[in-house]
């Protein structure tokens, strides 16, 4: 008996390793698709927006290093307003598709910033769609980043931030501009 649940484990050992894309970029982390688990090929898509630190960077250790810099938010709240908001709300308080902007997840692997991206790069059910074709996994951080912004759950469960960033959360207030000019790692969108 023990030898067929060994047999078994290397079996689906195998499969997995021939469920890997076999293109693209090795990464630290492996995304996978929302709905069905397949491992996501970060490599297709949008071209572009691949070699910034931030992505590098995620792509390793799944740390968006753009989820408080104001140029970035600057960015990810144009992009939010163009690619998400018509179904999830300006506000992402939700619409056609469910708000993003308090501590429900529909997703609940969408409380990291993997599980998000995922959801965003190659979509989810319903009319989720993926969005690699329209954005950048540069364009992606950055919206991520204004998706958590928006956050209006308890700061407890705002699992993105760090102790210290969660010391100073505030939630974006309906009216707040941020500066066209705002420093930071995210260069104004063309």
């Amino acid at each position: 008996m023990l030898a067929a649940v060994i047999g078994l484990a290397f079996a689906g050992a195998g499969l997995a390793a021939l469920a890997q894309p076999s293109g693209g970029p090795q990464t630290g982390i492996v995304f996978r698709n929302t709905v069905t688990g397949e491992a996501l090929d970060t490599s297709q898509g949008k071209e572009g927006g691949r070699d910034t630190e931030a992505v590098k960077t995620f792509l390793q250790t799944g740390k968006n290093l753009y989820i408080d810099d104001k140029s970035c938010l600057r960015n990810g709240e144009s992009l939010f307003a163009t690619s998400c908001s018509g179904c999830h709300g300006h506000l992402a308080e939700g619409k056609l598709g469910p708000g993003l902007n308090d501590n429900y997840w529909t997703y609940p692997a969408n409380t990291e910033d993997v599980g998000l991206f995922s959801t965003i790069f190659g979509g989810a059910n319903g009319m989720m769609g993926p969005h690699n074709e329209n954005l950048t996994p540069d364009e992606m951080l950055q919206t991520i980043a204004w998706i958590r912004h928006l956050y209006t759950g308890p700061v407890r469960d705002a699992v993105w931030l760090n102790d210290d960033q969660k010391k100073t959360y505030t939630p974006y207030k309906e009216g707040e501009k941020i500066p066209q000019d705002a420093k930071g790692q995210c260069k104004p969108l063309d």
